[in-house]
C-alpha cells in the first residue's frame, strides 16, 4: 500500500512539473509575440536601449572618408566598418572618439590600427599595432589621461605629450603591474561585441 500511495505521490509530482513548465513556455511564447507585434507596430518600450548618437556616427564616418581618401578604391565593402567609443579624456565635458577597425585592411599580425578623434572630429591620433580593448588609465599627462594599450601580447604606457599621444604603443614603456580595476575598457570588441558603422 505504501508503495501505491509514494507512485501516485511521484507521478502527481511529474505531472504538476510538466504544467508548470507548459505555463513557462506559454508565457515566454506570449510575451515574445506582444514584444514582435510591437516592434512591428513601433509602439515596443525601447528606453532602456542605449542611446546612439547619430550626429556622432555622421562626424565619424565623415572624418574616415577623408582621412582614407586615397586607401577607399582598394577597400572591399567588408572593410568599410568602424567601431567607436566615446570617453572624456582630458575632463572638459567633451568627450573624445576612440575608433578601431577589426578586418584584414587595417589589422596584421602585430595588431590593428586605429584613430582618437577630438570632439570636433579632427584627429588627435593616430595608432597602430593594437590589440583591443584599450584601458584608460588612473593618472594624467598633460592633462590628458594616461592610456595602457595591448601590443604584442604585452601592455604598453601612453603618455600625452605635447598634445599626442604615441602612434606606436609596441616602442612604448611596457605597463608593469595589473590594470587598476577601475580603469574604464575602451573598444573592447570582443567582448561588448559593440555594434559597427559602415563608412
Amino acid at each position: 500500500m505504501k508503495n501505491k500511495i509514494l507512485i501516485a505521490i511521484v507521478l502527481i509530482a511529474i505531472s504538476s512539473c510538466q504544467n508548470k513548465e507548459k505555463t513557462k513556455s506559454n508565457i515566454i511564447k506570449t510575451i515574445a509575440e506582444d514584444t514582435l507585434s510591437k516592434t512591428v507596430a513601433g509602439t515596443a518600450d525601447v528606453s532602456d536601449a542605449p542611446p546612439k548618437d547619430d550626429k556622432v556616427i555622421e562626424l565619424i564616418q565623415k572624418q574616415l572618408n577623408v582621412l582614407l581618401k586615397k586607401d577607399l578604391p582598394a577597400m572591399t565593402k567588408d572593410d568599410r566598418y568602424f567601431y567607436y567609443e566615446a570617453y572624456d579624456l582630458n575632463d572638459d565635458k567633451k568627450n573624445e572618439y576612440f575608433v578601431g577597425f577589426s578586418n584584414s585592411y587595417f589589422c596584421g599580425s602585430g595588431g590593428c590600427s586605429g584613430y582618437i578623434l577630438n570632439n570636433d572630429g579632427s584627429v588627435m591620433n593616430s595608432f597602430t599595432v593594437t590589440d583591443f580593448p584599450i584601458f584608460i588609465g588612473t593618472k594624467s599627462s598633460e592633462n590628458f589621461k594616461d592610456l595602457i594599450f595591448k601590443s604584442g601580447n604585452a601592455l604598453h604606457s601612453l603618455k600625452m605629450k605635447n598634445g599626442k599621444y604615441p602612434s606606436n604603443p609596441s616602442v612604448q614603456e611596457k605597463w608593469k603591474g595589473e590594470i587598476p580595476k577601475e580603469s574604464p575598457v575602451i573598444l573592447d570588441i570582443y567582448a561588448k561585441k559593440l555594434e559597427k558603422y559602415s563608412f
